[in-house]
């Protein structure tokens, strides 16, 4: 009988980021490698909340970030992951408050629902922000 292993725990990088161009399918993408990374750390608890909460963070740059580009951070943590979403669009989102029939605006409120915290902070060099999130974190 064979047996195959996958990558243990250790050999996981506790950090995973990438920068480029969002797109319509790239939620899709992102939360395929998530779910790949937070299930070979041992995380398969918090993957659906960290994909959900993704998704969002990834339409929020495609709708409203002129050239689309990004940068995602996945960051391991005790017992969690963190997820950044950062873009070059110096506006910082706002939860939207109002009709619950309404087509969007909602998208930072499942955020804050399927997460244990979640902000955003400027850049440094005031060109833009980063959202972030944390699942599972203790």
């Amino acid at each position: 009988m064979h047996h195959v292993n996958g990558p243990q725990v250790a050999d996981i990088e506790s950090e995973y980021h990438a920068e480029f161009a969002l797109g319509e399918h790239s939620a899709r993408h992102l939360r395929r490698i998530l779910r790949l990374y937070l299930v070979r750390s041992g995380l398969s608890e918090v993957t659906e909340a960290a994909e959900l909460a993704l998704t969002e963070l990834i339409a929020n740059v495609v709708r409203h970030v002129p050239d689309r580009r990004g940068r995602v951070c996945f960051l391991l943590l005790p017992g969690g992951v963190r997820v950044e979403v950062s873009d070059r669009c110096p506006r910082l989102p706002v939860t939207a408050v109002g009709d619950v029939l309404a087509e969007g605006g909602r998208g930072l409120s499942l955020v804050e629902a399927f997460t244990d915290r979640w902000g955003v902070r400027p850049l440094p060099d005031g060109r833009g922000k980063t959202v972030w999130f944390e699942c599972g974190v203790k």
